[in-house]
């Protein structure tokens, strides 16, 4: 089930940027990729949605067993494993428009 929009919003929210977590119930995982997102996401005033592979049949048709996966505007950032340095260069690149 979603948890819709995660992170916090201030004055440096960055609406523009769309970031969707692909992941499944019980996936140990996903549950510590998730925390990851969440802190560093959190630290920079940025939000993500929760989306549940297995209740959404085109996820899961893209995604099947590789989860979790960090979507940004549709686009896998991430697969299975990242680290906080990884997480932080992702926002980077995706303040820039890379």
């Amino acid at each position: 089930m979603s948890k819709g929009i995660r992170g916090r919003v201030g004055a440096n929210h960055h609406p523009a940027l769309l970031f969707e977590f692909v992941t499944r119930r019980g996936c140990h995982l996903c549950d510590v990729m998730e925390g990851l997102v969440e802190e560093v996401f959190s630290a920079q005033s940025v939000g993500y949605e929760r989306r549940d592979v297995d209740t959404d049949a085109s996820l899961l048709r893209l995604y099947g067993e590789s989860v979790p996966v960090l979507l940004r505007d549709g686009k896998p950032v991430a697969k299975v494993r990242v680290d906080r340095a990884q997480l932080r260069r992702i926002l980077r690149r995706s303040r820039r428009g890379e």
